[in-house]
């Protein structure tokens, strides 16, 4: 990323620094901090009764389940479920980014309409995100109007409302065009098989009423029951937005049914005939075994706002939608060794910044510690580092010669 991409999405994030600043130190956030950390923490140690619960629960309800234990496998479902269209639109999620899925559905001749303001703009930029909440962080508007007006082949003002406006009204006019909605999912109770989902536009509102909606997630957002997930939004969206709750909470536990006519259970009223949820391994469960703080994570950003890497290299410094430190630790386990050093290994100042900002105090600073010394192990490191290991070696060797020298 440039310098200027750069200072813009730092600019950014100073803005969001400043916006929660006081909430971060209210007692209610507090208290409410401590409560979502103990339901990570309790979550992760029992994900595997948890996707169990969640798995009977959902079919109870009516909805489709399909775990994938891998990108591939995960593509391939939904590739299968929307092999026939054109166009499929699509809400952010960063475990979509994760597996590459729009890449992955536009190779096979499947577009895909982007329903977020910021991933639609990165999306006709061709950039990669620099925020899990605001992915267009590091466009200004200058840059982003003559993005949208080279896209839209007109002149679209630099200015908040004209963009807006004109993206949202490009959306608008494809999204009947679409019978399928893709989206993640923020929390997932597994003990009511429903599923939660936050936003402040909309779109996901628009998504859940198309014929077919899929839902990717990762295991890792299971939490017992709806009271739980509902708490780690908010927090979330404290962290991540400086607001105290979203605009909207979307929870979906069935396909659209009503049951006002003598009490008869009719399906597809105004939402989605059919609702599919693909759980998503992909070295989560690795990660479980090895490091299973990083799964913690309730995807706030927090951690890369203030992070002294992060605001210097921008995404280069994480894995896909991953940003950061833990994008680094998560690419060790989804990928491999030779990803994770690509990803950044050896970038970290270890500073332990990440930990300070994190809500959940994941140390992903010590993870990386421990990753480092493992890639040494193996031979990986940076040639740098190997020239310093062998000039220490030859002095070390040096000194012993005249060391033994000496009368």
């Amino acid at each position: 990323m440039n310098d200027s991409s750069i200072k813009i999405m730092n600019k950014s994030f100073n803005i969001l620094d400043k916006r929660r600043a006081t909430l971060l130190q209210d007692e209610a956030t507090i208290k409410l901090k401590e409560r979502v950390k103990n339901i990570r923490e309790n979550s992760v140690e029992h994900i595997s009764p948890l996707l169990e619960k969640a798995q009977e629960k959902l079919q109870e309800n009516g909805i489709e389940v399909i775990l994938a234990k891998d990108a591939e496998v995960a593509r391939q479902a939904i590739y299968q479920l929307v092999k026939e269209e054109d166009l499929v639109a699509k809400s952010k999620s960063n475990t979509a980014g994760e597996i590459q899925l729009t890449e992955y559905l536009e190779s096979k001749e499947v577009k895909v309409l982007e329903t977020d303001l910021g991933d639609r703009i990165v999306q006709f930029d061709a950039s990669r995100p620099t925020h899990p909440i605001g992915p267009a962080c590091h466009l200004d508007m200058g840059k982003i109007s003559e993005i949208v007006s080279d896209r839209f082949q007109r002149e679209v003002k630099a200015e908040p409302r004209a963009i807006m406006d004109s993206v949202k009204k490009d959306i608008l006019e494809k999204i009947p065009q679409c019978k399928v909605g893709i989206t993640g999912a923020n929390s997932v109770a597994a003990e009511d098989g429903s599923l939660l989902m936050v936003h402040n536009e909309g779109n996901i509102s628009l998504l859940t009423m198309l014929d077919l909606h899929i839902v990717l997630v990762g295991i890792d957002k299971l939490v017992p029951t709806l009271e739980d997930a509902v708490s780690v939004v908010k927090l979330e969206t404290i962290y991540a937005t400086g607001k105290t709750v979203p605009a909207y909470m979307n929870v979906v536990s069935s396909p659209s049914k009503t049951a006002d006519i003598e009490q008869i259970l009719l399906k597809d009223m105004y939402g989605a005939k059919k609702v599919v949820v693909i759980f998503l391994d992909n070295g989560r469960s690795k990660a479980l075994k090895e490091k299973k703080e990083c799964l913690w994570c309730i995807g706030c950003g927090a951690c890369i706002v203030n992070c002294p890497v992060y605001t210097t290299l921008g995404p280069d410094f994480g894995y896909l939608r991953h940003l950061g430190g833990r994008g680094i630790v998560l690419s060790y386990f989804i990928d491999n060794d030779e990803v994770c050093y690509d990803s950044g290994l050896f970038k970290c100042t270890l500073c332990g910044l990440c930990t300070v900002e994190c809500p959940m105090e994941i140390a992903t600073n010590n993870m990386l510690e421990d990753l480092r010394s493992e890639s040494v192990k193996k031979g990986i490191y940076p040639e740098k580092h190997g020239e310093i290991k062998e000039n220490i070696k030859k002095e070390d060797l040096h000194l012993k010669q005249e060391h033994n020298r000496e009368p």
